[in-house]
């Protein structure tokens, strides 16, 4: 039995995928990206748009935010629930978030049918989700410190002891320092941080 994932963490894809699925002559261009909001999903569509601008649908599905509450699915004029679902559905079962999966299709001539067509989009998102690397990444916050000189060495034995990412920092008269750790940490870190001398939180 595979381990649950921590409750600041989640599934996404390492990198943009994409391939071509045929079926009966139709043409199923895939592509499968990590996005991290909404913006970033227009972009993506609109770059795909201008360069299968012959195409007749441009269908996907996506989903962003660590609970994956927020998604959306699009036919783009095919039959009602033939295309997005069945993409948005591979997102879902493979547990992913941040994710866009669009399917560009080129008829070709021969109808596929409802089922046919739910099938081929399945197949294609499938396909562009087993294409890419699925990963687990951490739900990350940050926190900024300022500190005198002498208790330096207490800040970097934490960051070093909870694998702490240094953001910035500015070297003076005393020291400020932006932190990012891993929301499971906060409590514990703050905490932490807090019983240092002199140290306080901006």
């Amino acid at each position: 039995m595979e381990e649950p994932l921590p409750s600041d963490s989640y599934l996404t894809l390492a990198k943009d995928s994409s391939g071509l699925y045929k079926d009966r002559n139709s043409k199923f261009f895939y592509f499968a990206f990590p996005v991290s909001n909404e913006e970033e999903v227009k972009e993506r569509l609109a770059e795909l748009k201008k360069k299968y601008y012959d195409a007749r649908h441009h269908c996907y599905g996506f989903v962003i935010g660590r609970d994956g509450d927020f998604f959306r699915a699009s036919d783009d004029g095919e039959p009602n629930h033939t295309a997005g679902d069945p993409i948005l559905g591979q997102i879902r079962s493979h547990q992913l978030t941040n994710t866009l999966v669009v399917v560009v299709r080129y008829f070709g001539g021969t109808k596929l049918g409802v089922g046919g067509l739910i099938q081929a989009y399945k197949s294609s998102a499938s396909l562009a989700i087993e294409a890419n690397e699925i990963i687990v990444e951490q739900v990350k916050e940050k926190v900024t410190i300022h500190f005198p000189y002498p208790v330096m060495n207490d800040v970097m034995k934490l960051v070093k002891n909870h694998d702490l990412q240094i953001i910035a920092q500015e070297m003076t008269l005393d020291c400020k320092m932006t932190l990012e750790y891993r929301e499971i940490l906060k409590e514990e870190l703050l905490g932490q941080l807090d019983e240092i001398q002199d140290l306080k939180f901006i």
